[in-house]
């Protein structure tokens, strides 16, 4: 059976869980299932990103769709291209993740994210179900051509502010070695900033190594150094961001959405007064949302979680904890670049230091997370918690939560506590890891 879809498509070990075999049937299954005769391909800076590009384009070229492959692009401009033009899109990464893994995210038609009768159908042809033996020949087989025209992800960015929003400004721009590397810092410059780049120098290993967005301590140095107003990284396909005040003080995601849930709704720009966000949001959002006056919807873990609930419901701002932030007014995926833009025009137009800004905008209720390796065996171990997972919710009342899960791309299990009071947090969460350690591992 082939690696199933996890909350981010398919990932794994580039070579090993993740083959060219695979990505040769995935190309192949994906034109079939999706009924398409174009797919743009997208990819990060990872050595392993050619090898997978050529075998996921020979794929899509052998089930007869024209590919297009658009080099090292962020996963936003690969999904804005293939909104631009209504066709499929596919993206080569393994976002964050060291570089020995890698990823593979199909965009249906119009760069939307599949939905899960789409994933199913796939999945089931790449387990060798309902596929069809008739192949195309002669003309029939897809061409393969090079481009590299990111100008509707462009249109995107330069859609998001005021040409000289960031006039003035300087700003710190960490890059994680990846898809972003290459256009972002001169993004940022257009728009007026004074703009100091890190990590944009891929070599093919280095992306996420030390840098981006879940590494910010050269970020967080660099912006002391420069003296800058901010800083943001982005992660190694540029789809979410952290930021850095000028203190070297980080900005999650939650903060950020709360800051421009907040600037929204004073410009009237916040659809139905809603905001939406996933389970790991912090208490202290919610409770900074209802002071406020703003609905929250709170949907499972992953982007495409929130863009369902967000298409649902006519919502325009939603987003994740780790900082992926959908503004779908403006694009269909989140967008770490179109963030940063937002963000930074915010804080200049206030005239306050984002320090400030994000202090006031939410008081952060202590939340610990940890990641317990299991085996790959474990049968349901969120379920076999059960009783100790409502044992420490008791136990917290309406002052804390838990929430327990399995990672959608790793074999771990990730637990989470939140509650007020000084190692409340620490206490239960150490006692949850040491009963599945104990069980699970």
């Amino acid at each position: 059976m082939a690696p199933r879809f996890g909350t981010d498509g398919i990932r794994g070990l580039a070579n090993s869980e993740l083959t060219a075999a695979l990505a040769l049937d995935l190309g192949r299954a994906a034109v079939a299932v999706l009924g398409v005769d174009t797919i743009v391909i997208g990819r990060d800076t990872r050595r392993s990103g050619p090898m997978l590009e050529a075998a996921l384009a020979a794929g899509a070229a052998a089930a007869g769709a024209r590919v297009e492959l658009l080099g090292v692009l962020p996963t936003p401009a690969v999904a804005a291209v293939a909104a631009s033009r209504g066709v499929a899109g596919a993206m080569i990464s393994a976002s964050h993740n060291p570089f020995a893994d890698n990823g593979i995210k199909i965009f249906a038609p119009g760069g939307r994210k599949l939905t899960d009768a789409q994933q199913a159908a796939i999945e089931a042809r790449l387990d060798g179900d309902g596929a069809d033996d008739t192949v195309p020949t002669g003309a029939e087989v897809g061409d393969i051509v090079v481009t590299s025209d990111p100008g509707a992800w462009l249109d995107v960015l330069r859609s998001a502010a005021a040409p000289d929003a960031l006039s003035g400004m300087t700003v710190v721009l960490d890059a994680a070695h990846g898809a972003g590397s290459g256009l972002s810092g001169s993004v940022l410059a257009d728009y007026g900033a004074e703009v100091h780049v890190i990590g944009v120098n891929p070599d093919g290993i280095n992306i996420n190594d030390g840098y981006g967005s879940t590494h910010p301590e050269r970020l967080r140095a660099a912006v002391v150094e420069h003296g800058a107003d901010l800083g943001v990284a982005l992660d190694g396909d540029a789809d979410r961001l952290i930021a850095v005040d000028a203190e070297g003080s980080v900005v999650d995601g939650d903060r950020v959405i709360a800051l421009l849930a907040l600037d929204r709704r004073a410009r009237g720009a916040l659809a139905h007064d809603t905001v939406v966000v996933t389970v790991m949001t912090n208490l202290g959002f919610h409770r900074a949302m209802d002071a406020a006056g703003i609905e929250v919807v709170t949907t499972p873990v992953g982007d495409r979680s929130v863009l369902e609930a967000m298409e649902a419901g006519g919502f325009v701002l939603g987003g994740e904890q780790s900082g992926h932030v959908i503004s779908a007014d403006l694009a269909n995926t989140g967008d770490g670049l179109l963030t940063a833009i937002q963000l930074m025009d915010l804080v200049n137009r206030s005239g306050r230091p984002l320090a400030d800004l994000a202090g006031e905008v939410m008081t952060r209720v202590p939340q610990v997370l940890r990641n317990v390796r299991i085996s790959e065996t474990a049968v349901d171990p969120v379920g076999a918690l059960t009783p100790e997972i409502e044992a420490a919710e008791a136990e917290l009342g309406s002052d804390g939560r838990v929430l327990v899960r399995p990672s959608g791309t790793e074999p771990l299990l990730r637990i989470m506590v939140e509650a007020v009071g000084d190692g409340t947090a620490d206490e239960i969460c150490d006692r949850l890891v040491a009963i599945a350690t104990e069980r699970f591992a």
